[in-house]
Parts: structure tokens; sequence; C-alpha cells
């Protein structure tokens, strides 16, 4: 209690461990609040919690909490899940896809994320995941980075159109990226060209946390 107490005043690093695809992972007390981080950047609960959240705000809590099938490609801390069970109430089925073993292994001890019974861990590449399921989803969330670096598959249009086919009819893609440079807000237009044909309604929450812009994508 006197660290979570004392961390509103800074922040108290209580783990560190390093892993081999994400480098560092750390678990710190910052504002009375449990946060992830990698060495540049948070990677669950804080800024990237509040960037999601207003994501699935844009879409609609009431729409969510009634989906049946949720694909979260990038758990990290898991933070979107416990957005998506503890806030939003959805009770369907919550599959997460997270490459790095050992930012599950923080999250489960840390975190939880374990305990939701709703929820389904897989450790895998997201790419190649994407390719192989067989399931149709209400609902996919991108947030898949190794620390500031967004791989360039992501903006892929083979992989755009493949999470266009996966995602069922009245479904929602929310894309959260990271926008440093002009360079990268022409990559996110590109993107969105993907989606431009009548089975597509396309929008951009810009330049949230200074750096991130979160692309909506919904399937009519």
């Amino acid at each position: 209690m006197f660290r979570r107490i004392l961390s509103y005043l800074l922040p108290i690093n209580i783990h560190s461990r390093n892993s081999s695809i994400s480098k560092t992972i750390e678990v710190t007390w910052a504002n009375g609040q449990l946060v992830m981080d990698s060495k540049n950047t948070n990677y669950s609960y804080g800024s990237l919690q509040r960037v999601l959240r207003l994501g699935l705000k844009n879409i609609g809590f009431q729409k969510i909490t009634n989906m049946q099938e949720i694909l979260v490609l990038g758990v990290a801390g898991g933070s979107v899940i416990k957005t998506l069970t503890d806030e939003i109430g959805c009770k369907g089925q919550i599959t997460g896809v997270e490459i790095d073993a050992e930012i599950i292994k923080v999250a489960n001890e840390y975190f939880g994320l374990d305990r939701i019974p709703n929820c389904e861990i897989v450790i895998d590449d997201a790419f190649e995941y994407v390719l192989k399921t067989k399931k149709y989803y209400d609902l996919i969330i991108i947030d898949v980075f190794q620390d500031t670096t967004m791989p360039n598959f992501l903006f892929e249009q083979f992989f755009a159109d493949r999470l266009g086919f996966l995602l069922k009819k009245n479904g929602f893609i929310l894309f959260n990226t990271m926008t440093l440079n002009g360079e990268h807000d022409a990559r996110n237009e590109k993107y969105l060209s993907y989606f431009s044909s009548d089975s597509f309604a396309t929008r951009t929450i810009p330049r949230l946390e200074n750096h991130n812009e979160v692309i909506i994508i919904e399937k009519i």
C-alpha cells in the first residue's frame, strides 16, 4: 500500500525481466496503478489502456457487450482484455494472441490475466494465427508492438484482406497505431484505402496520447 501511495509522487519499479522478443519488460507502480512497460513505451494499462478504451467507446460499449467472438492480436499485460470484461461486461469468448511467452508470465503474475474465465491466451505470431484460424470474429483488436516499432506485415494488403475476411457482418477492427512522422501518416492513409469498398466503413481517432492514431473499420 505504501508503494502505491508513493507512486503518485514518483514511479516505483517492482519487477523487471529480459525477453528475447520484447527485450525489457518492467512492472511499475505509477500514479497509484500497476503498469507494464517496455524500455521506451507503455505496453499495458496506463496510456495504452486509455487509447484502446477510447477506441472501444467509439465503437459503442453496448454493441461490444453482446459480441460472441473477440480476437486480440498483441496481449502484453492484458489491459484491453480487462477493459472488455471488467468495464464493458463482455461475456463472449476472447482469444488473445501474444508472441512473447515471457510477457504472459508477467501478466498472469501481476495482473491476473489467467483468472479471466472467458479468455484464452495463445502463444503465437499474429500473422501465423490469422492465416490459420477457422473462426469468424465480431471484433478484432490489433495492438502489436515491439517497443515503439510496429511490424511491417500489419500494414500489408494481404493481411488487411485476411482480417476483413475473418470479420463478421457488422463487426469491427480496432487498430492501434503509432504515428511519429509524415511517413507513418501516409502509411495509415494507404492502409485505409484497402477498405475503400462499399463493404466497409472507416474512421480514425488521431493524435491520442500525442503519438497514437486509432483506426476503426466496420464491416457493413
